[in-house]
C-alpha cells in the first residue's frame, strides 16, 4: 500500500494486481526467470488481499483454489517473490505484502498500525545510506536491514 492509499481503499483493487502481474512478468522476462502458475497466483493472493498474507493462509488459499500445493512449494514461490523484489516480508508479522515500487531497486521500509494492522511500505534512500555509511564505518558489510515502525495510524488513531 503507498502513502496515498493507506486507508483510504478508494482505488482499483484490480488496477493493482494487473500492475503488479505487468511488473512481475517484466521483471521474469529481464531476469530470465519464469512466473510459474503458483507464483503468479501466489503474487495475485497477497496483492488482493492488500494486508500482509501469512504463508499458511496463502497455502489454505492455494489449495482451497484447486492448487495441489505443500508448503515447501509454497515457501519457494515466496522465495522466488522476495528475490526478485516482487513483495516483502513484514518480519514482524511474519507475513507477505506486495511491494508498491517493484519496478526499482530499493529498500522498503514499514509503518505498521497496531490496531487496524495496515501496514505503509515507505522507501527513504537517505536512511538506507546512512545505515551503510554507518555499517561501513565499523567495517561491517550490511547485507539486510529490517525497519518496521509500529503505532497507530491516522485513522485509528482519530477514531
Amino acid at each position: 500500500m503507498t502513502e496515498a492509499d493507506s486507508h483510504s481503499h478508494q482505488h482499483n483493487h484490480n488496477d493493482c494486481i494487473a500492475s503488479a502481474l505487468a511488473i512481475a512478468e517484466a521483471k521474469c522476462t529481464e531476469q530470465g526467470q519464469r512466473l510459474t502458475k503458483v507464483r503468479r497466483r501466489a503474487l495475485e493472493l497477497i496483492w488482493e488481499s492488500h494486508r500482509p498474507l501469512g504463508a499458511y493462509q496463502l497455502l489454505a488459499k492455494l489449495v482451497e483454489e484447486g492448487f495441489n500445493s505443500a508448503p515447501p512449494t509454497v515457501y519457494r514461490a515466496l522465495d522466488f517473490l522476495l528475490e526478485a523484489g516482487l513483495i516483502h516480508k513484514v518480519e514482524s508479522m511474519n507475513a507477505y505484502l506486495g511491494c508498491t515500487q517493484a519496478d526499482k531497486n530499493h529498500t522498503g521500509y514499514f509503518l505498521i498500525c497496531q490496531d487496524c494492522h495496515d501496514v505503509l511500505e515507505f522507501d527513504y534512500q537517505d536512511i538506507h545510506s546512512s545505515l551503510e555509511n554507518k555499517a561501513a564505518a565499523h567495517g561491517f558489510e550490511l547485507r539486510s536491514e529490517t525497519i518496521e515502525l509500529t503505532g497507530r495510524c491516522a485513522s485509528c488513531k482519530d477514531s
